[in-house]
């Protein structure tokens, strides 16, 4: 069984930035694909962004550009960037493997962003 615990959120201004990290039991992060998901308050959730494990990463249209998902091996983490933040990225967001596995969902950590 795999466990993610993801931190870093809070509540920002419009245009401002945060950094997430995602921590998961065993070197899991060097072995499979992963991806950052998050869900609105009413929406499904989403997907967000994915790193593969060629360190390739693919990203939805929505946060293109503005976000920016790593991995660092040592520290056995995944972040990701998350700059000129927008009212509509608000939600709690999650990581997990990609595809997800529904059993892998963690707790997720709330991102507002609101003036």
């Amino acid at each position: 069984q795999v466990q993610f615990v993801e931190s870093g959120g809070g509540l920002v201004q419009p245009g401002g930035s945060l950094r997430l990290s995602c921590a998961a039991s065993g070197s899991i992060f060097s072995i499979y694909a992963t991806g950052w998901y998050r869900q609105a308050p009413g929406k499904q959730r989403e997907w967000v962004a994915t790193i593969f494990r060629g360190d390739s990463t693919n990203y939805a249209d929505s946060v293109k550009g503005r976000f920016t998902i790593s991995r660092d091996n040592a520290k056995n983490t995944v972040a990701l960037q998350m700059n000129n933040l927008k009212p509509e990225d608000t939600g709690v967001y999650y990581c997990n493997k990609y595809p997800a596995v529904s059993a892998y969902w963690g707790q997720g950590t709330q991102v507002t962003v609101s003036s």
